[in-house]
């Protein structure tokens, strides 16, 4: 119901992780003048980790997130490998590392496709609420939502035998890994144990899932084409010859036509390429790149971008996927919102055939765990997380202890396109209707939802953040007031 104030509320977004909300107002005519995503919870992280010594900071900024907790703890161990004073690390922990981060891509990908988004596109966007949900999903497709789970555990398995447990592991230190990979570990991932298969089957339910992401876009490709798209910039990382590389490379940005507006920048200049702004209405920070300023510097992040800023994919399976996107959109650089669905099924394609290939790597049971160097006090940790380019930026002074971090979470490079995301949407949906459904409200999280926004990970502020305290009497006035 809109109310008097002609203001509608949407709270909380449902189906992503943390808590956020949207505020939609009307006009006299029930025209949209602004709509807008709040994230209304703030973690300060950059701010508890001041004064640890730098080698606790990989397992304690995974604190941030439960659900992409190797993201964080991986982007933190970069960083500090260079504090350490290593640049290269050992074949074997490279190698771990990157098992551990494709498994942390596939167990990710797999839960948001089947549990958060799948409904929408199983059910429709008006379907009713009661079983547009992962139970409805399990009554009606039994079979996919056994896959979801077994998709989610087996990603979680390689993180488990890589990191030590499956959420906040701590197998990455300063330098390298604490663990390799037993033979007993790796036979399993290969063949399966108990209840869970294999990583051939995965490779085929990885097919299935991708299938279905795809048929879904070429089926609704009229609808879809607009619905809360526009053009926007990309980032993400591209090896030196322009792979996709998920867990190391250079920046590329491109425009919305896919012509390039920086390439094969060193992450630890970003600085010179990337900016930060802060808006009073968020605790989420607006990024954006330099060089084209803030009115249009703003970008995307995360599977879509990656796939428009990349010039193959480095996995067979996958670089075919990528030449079949890029023929049925018809464009070099896709700015179709909902196409972040497909291009994240091709990265779980991906993601699954690096791990296939990783297992079939000696290196794996190698004994050069560590390696140490010349100290530093300052360094830049970057990786491809699930949702997007993921920045960890420290100083850490003489006495070993952080003085100095910055954090850019995938979903804060995204928070300019998801609020455009939402204004598109809600006007194109709800201006000028007579009664405001909740089927209609939904569209404007299926639109937020495409970005698989992990809102615990963004919330951070630039700058001072005041507390206010109030001390209330019985009757509810207003005895004290403290500022800080």
């Amino acid at each position: 119901m809109v109310s008097a104030k002609k203001t509608i509320h949407i709270e909380p977004v449902t189906r992503v992780e943390g808590h956020g909300k949207v505020s939609i107002q009307l006009d006299e005519n029930n025209q949209v003048t602004q709509a807008r995503l709040h994230i209304v919870e703030f973690r300060g992280f950059e701010r508890f980790i001041l004064g640890r010594p730098y080698w606790e900071v990989p397992v304690l900024v995974q604190r941030l997130c439960g659900i992409c907790p190797v993201s964080h703890h991986l982007a933190a161990a970069k960083a500090m490998d260079l504090i350490h004073g290593v640049e290269e690390l050992s074949p074997t922990a490279e190698k771990m590392r990157r098992l551990m981060h494709y498994g942390q891509h596939f167990q990710s990908h797999a839960l948001h496709f089947f549990h958060l988004c799948s409904p929408d596109l199983l059910f429709g966007f008006d379907a009713d609420v009661a079983i547009r949900n992962v139970i409805g999903v399990a009554r009606k497709f039994p079979d996919l939502a056994v896959q979801g789970v077994m998709m989610r555990k087996y990603g979680q398995e390689v993180i488990k035998r890589t990191a030590g447990k499956k959420i906040h592991g701590t197998g990455a230190i300063p330098g390298g890994i604490n663990k390799n990979l037993s033979t007993e570990e790796h036979d399993e991932l290969i063949n399966g144990f108990g209840d869970m298969p294999g990583i051939d089957q995965m490779l085929e339910w990885s097919r299935g899932a991708l299938k279905i992401a795809k048929d879904y876009t070429l089926d609704n490709l009229d609808s879809v084409a607009d619905f809360g798209s526009f053009d926007s910039n990309h980032l993400g990382f591209v090896k030196e010859d322009g792979a996709m590389d998920l867990y190391h490379g250079n920046l590329r940005a491109v425009d919305k036509d896919g012509n390039k507006i920086f390439d094969q920048i060193d992450y630890q200049t970003y600085t010179d390429y990337i900016q930060e702004e802060v808006r009073p209405w968020s605790y989420m920070k607006f990024p954006f790149i330099k060089s084209v300023g803030p009115k249009d510097g703003w970008y995307r992040v995360g599977p879509l971008a990656r796939i428009n800023v990349c010039d193959s994919i480095d996995t067979p399976e996958a670089d075919a996927e990528l030449k079949e996107f890029r023929k049925a959109t018809g464009t070099a650089c896709c700015n179709i919102t909902m196409a972040y669905h497909w291009t994240r099924m091709i990265e779980l394609l991906h993601s699954c055939e690096k791990i296939k290939q990783l297992l079939e790597d000696a290196d794996l049971q190698g004994e050069e765990l560590v390696r140490t160097g010349e100290r530093r006090g300052e360094a830049v940790g970057l990786i491809e997380a699930p949702r997007g380019t993921l920045f960890h930026h420290y100083e850490v002074d003489e006495n070993d202890q952080v003085t100095m971090a910055n954090l850019i979470v995938s979903t804060t490079h995204n928070n300019v396109p998801m609020n455009r995301a939402v204004q598109k949407v809600a006007a194109d949906h709800i201006s000028g209707q007579a009664e405001i459904t909740e089927g209609l409200l939904n569209h404007v999280e299926v639109a937020i939802r495409a970005y698989d926004p992990c809102l615990s990970c963004a919330t951070h502020a630039l700058g001072r953040m005041p507390l206010d305290v109030e001390l209330l009497d019985a009757s509810g006035q207003v005895v004290d007031h403290k500022r800080t």
